[in-house]
């Protein structure tokens, strides 16, 4: 029979229609999200071969990927509506999306790991390397390219030379070298004066450093890195060379603290924090220390402080991670705030050039170091270093009479 007028052909569902979607369909999304699924934790599981010996971070891996990927319950028959299934896709895109920035976090902190067990191997290695001498103190006097008339007015006053400098090695563990890195065009004429210097006297101690004025809180970071990998010494000192030290009595004071552990001695100060631009020892991060007008905490003045083996260490291991300031003992000072150590303020470390230095030697009390405040050092020093030691010396062969 054919169709009776204004009857109308069966209807057919159609993709608006509001009907269930095919069991089919939610299999099919089922697969995929399972196999987008494998090709994530891949990525996880195909790390270099390192990553399997760190099981911690591989099982925080697993447990957030099950924490946040089963999205859509493939045990059971669900009805789903068209917008329903685009929001599912957006989920599983949202998901992989994150797995991916757990990932990178998880590289960061293998890679933390593993720089963290690299430093324990190499301080453990340094430990019980024999090639590594034992030492009373090291002695690095801090020098640049343009020094060399300093250097030798401290070698003709106060620092050994020649075989005596290998005797006071030998006998006193008292190891004492110029502290230099190079030039920004390594190999160039200052580096190889300094190559021709060192080659005369043997006392220079070579830093992979590129020298500069606004470089010396990384210098003295460096310095005390590479003579605690050098040496194993109780103490390690720095000065500059424009100090007159006497070495008897640096022994002496050092002796009576040999037996703690973190000690830091010097002529403790809290000067000024200058917020001014174009002064000297201006501090560009001055706003780190408060309101305006306020003062560094208690730190060592730079002349010359000694800080013991546990501290050196302390900074040879952490010496990426520790901040420099534009002044270099305030960098020193920042570096132990928080840290157990004991602050030790002596002032025979910094007494002023003669009349200061003399009447105390005078009285049988000749100071462990000399310098003028006003000039940060000795004033005009590789002229003067010869009559700061006549005058206030403790005697040429004081430091071969003192027991430590």
């Amino acid at each position: 029979m054919g169709l009776m007028l204004g009857s109308r052909p069966p209807h057919k569902a159609g993709i608006g229609g509001n009907v269930g979607v095919p069991t089919r369909w939610v299999s099919f999304l089922c697969i995929a999200s399972f196999c987008l699924g494998v090709l994530v934790i891949n990525r996880l599981w195909n790390f270099p071969d390192s990553f399997n010996t760190d099981k911690d971070v591989i099982s925080v891996g697993n447990h957030l990927y099950r924490d946040i990927h089963p999205l859509i319950p493939c045990g059971k028959k669900a009805t789903f509506q068209a917008g329903d299934i685009l929001s599912q896709v957006s989920q599983t895109h949202d998901v992989i999306m994150t797995l991916d920035k757990s990932i990178s976090s998880l590289e960061m902190q293998l890679a933390g790991a593993r720089a963290a067990k690299a430093e324990n191997e190499e301080k453990s290695g340094n430990e019980r390397s024999s090639d590594r001498p034992k030492a009373f103190f090291v002695m690095g006097i801090i020098t640049a390219f343009s020094s060399r008339k300093r250097r030798d007015s401290i070698r003709e006053n106060w620092m050994p030379q020649g075989e005596d400098l290998k005797k006071l090695e030998k006998e006193k563990g008292i190891i004492i070298r110029f502290v230099i890195g190079h030039s920004a065009s390594p190999g160039g004429v200052l580096d190889r004066a300094i190559d021709a210097e060192d080659a005369q006297h043997k006392d220079f101690l070579r830093l992979n450093h590129v020298e500069g004025y606004h470089e010396l809180s990384s210098k003295t970071q460096i310095y005390f890195s590479s003579a605690a990998a050098k040496w194993d010494a109780d103490f390690y000192i720095k000065v500059d060379d424009d100090v007159h030290v006497n070495l008897g009595m640096v022994g002496s004071l050092l002796a009576r603290h040999r037996s703690k552990p973190r000690v830091y001695i010097g002529c403790m100060k809290s000067g000024p924090v200058l917020a001014q631009k174009g002064v000297k020892y201006h501090e560009p991060e001055y706003w780190k220390f408060g309101e305006e007008g306020n003062k560094y905490f208690r730190h060592a003045t730079g002349q010359i402080y000694a800080i013991s083996k546990d501290l050196a260490t302390y900074i040879s291991v952490n010496r990426h991670v520790l901040h420099r300031y534009a002044n270099e003992d305030v960098s020193l000072g920042s570096w132990f705030i928080g840290l157990d150590v004991e602050h030790i303020d002596d002032r025979s470390l910094c007494c002023g050039t003669p009349p200061d230095c003399e009447w105390k030697a005078q009285a049988g009390n000749p100071c462990a170091a000399s310098f003028d405040w006003s000039c940060s050092g000795i004033c005009k020093s590789a002229e003067r270093m010869e009559e700061v030691h006549q005058r206030c010396g403790e005697g040429d062969g004081a430091i071969w009479h003192t027991s430590f």
